[in-house]
């Protein structure tokens, strides 16, 4: 089973990803400006529990491959680091900069839904992000991987749906706040890509760290 301190690290990790700039987050934000809390909510469903296909991927093609081989497993770990460490640069880079727009057409809550779970699924760049997060809190010496992979993706998910749904019930305030403040966005932006970077160096130097 996962250490409690390895779980607290992911968890905290989890929250500050969850609320940087980015299309999941700016979708359920609009929605909610254009449409109310409720289909903002629809959205922020679907995020959240498309990332148990996600989970569910990376156990199948990971827990075998770590569980059998220490070298498999460090090689892992180590291809996932550098991965962060890039996204924490890009996002330093860009700003992570966000452009509400409450133009979009009313849909159905079960719509909504569908369609949130449906981008998740699909986008490859959420598939490579959990081949590369998740392994980095995993304790091989402790067995039982699936299991801690399935903790992993159980409490990203619930993260997920805190706290993009948050952000659906205060969807006005938030987009209000935003077109007045492109500074204060742009922060939260560099906070979440110095976290990827301290991760992915932690994890490739950890004598250092």
């Amino acid at each position: 089973m996962i250490s409690l301190s390895h779980l607290a690290m992911f968890s905290a990790t989890s929250v500050i990803l969850a609320f940087t700039p980015g299309p999941d987050i700016l979708y359920v934000m609009t929605r909610g400006m254009a449409q109310g809390k409720k289909a903002a909510l629809s959205a922020a469903a679907g995020f959240a529990l498309g990332n148990f296909v996600h989970t569910f991927f990376a156990i199948v093609g990971l827990s075998a491959l770590i569980a059998s081989s220490a070298v498999a497993f460090t090689c892992i770990k180590l291809a996932g680091a550098a991965y962060l460490i890039y996204l924490g640069v890009r996002m330093l880079r860009s700003g992570a900069a966000l452009s509400p727009d409450a133009s979009l057409a009313r849909l159905e809550c079960r719509v909504i839904f569908r369609q949130s779970i449906l981008a998740n699924v699909m986008n490859p760049k959420v598939a490579l992000f959990f081949l590369a997060f998740f392994p980095q809190f995993l304790e091989r010496e402790k067995g039982g991987v699936a299991l801690q992979m399935l903790t992993l993706g159980t409490t990203f998910v619930v993260l997920t749906m805190l706290s993009f749904g948050s952000v659906a019930l205060l969807s006005g305030e938030i987009g209000r706040w935003i077109k007045r403040s492109s500074a204060s966005q742009g922060r939260i932006g560099q906070v979440a890509g110095t976290v990827l970077i301290a991760l992915g160096l932690r994890l490739a130097w950890p004598e250092r760290w």
